[in-house]
């Protein structure tokens, strides 16, 4: 049994409307982002797969990967793509205290700083989705926007086909949808089969894909 929720439902959002789930416009925009990077070889072959299709995205990053692997960091906000904050250790919000929560967002927001002084805007998705009301609360006072999303791919789900992962993302696609995959060791078994298709279904069908502003 699936234990996420692959489409928002719209209930969601109207309860959680300090949230950002989807990004409506008349410019048939969608909004493809990446978390747990940067990974070697990983991130790089996204990088690859996005150029070939003339496609920007958002990349949501895990401090301790950036300090990790700079280089490729600094590859992706070079390559024109936007980059968020996923705290530094991938923490749970919902087992997390507050104060432990907000030092380990801080001490992710002081590794992008340190290769992107000027970055903008001030993105941040919290890992698994899960964060406690104040630390939304904090979050926002600093100025940042929380990400959620639209569709989640659930490439991540080691019990999901390639090809279901890719019936996730594809029948549930609409102008504005913010999509989830992961640059991860653990999901790049289903992101190898699903972003190429996906990169080559929005060409032929003329969605844009953009970066989250």
């Amino acid at each position: 049994m699936k234990l996420h929720w692959i489409k928002t439902s719209w209930i969601i959002k109207k309860l959680f409307s300090n949230y950002v789930w989807d990004l409506p416009n008349t410019g048939n925009k969608v909004y493809l982002s990446f978390d747990d990077g940067p990974i070697p070889e990983i991130t790089e072959w996204v990088l690859e797969e996005l150029k070939i299709h003339k496609a920007k995205a958002t990349f949501f990053c895990i401090g301790d990967n950036i300090e990790k692997h700079p280089e490729i960091f600094k590859k992706v906000i070079n390559e024109g793509h936007a980059i968020g904050n996923h705290t530094f250790n991938h923490l749970n919000g919902w087992k997390t205290t507050t104060e432990g929560y907000i030092e380990n967002f801080m001490r992710c927001e002081k590794s992008i700083r340190k290769f992107a002084i000027n970055l903008k805007p001030k993105l941040f998705r919290p890992p698994y989705g899960k964060l406690k009301i104040a630390q939304s609360k904090e979050i926002r006072r600093l100025g940042y926007k929380i990400i959620m999303w639209d569709v989640l791919s659930a490439d991540f789900d080691q019990k999901l086909s390639k090809e279901e992962c890719l019936e996730n993302v594809l029948f549930n696609i609409q102008s504005g949808s913010i999509i989830v995959f992961h640059d991860s060791i653990k999901a790049f078994k289903n992101l190898e089969y699903v972003l190429p298709r996906t990169l080559a279904y929005l060409e032929k069908n003329n969605f844009i894909c953009a970066i989250i502003e």
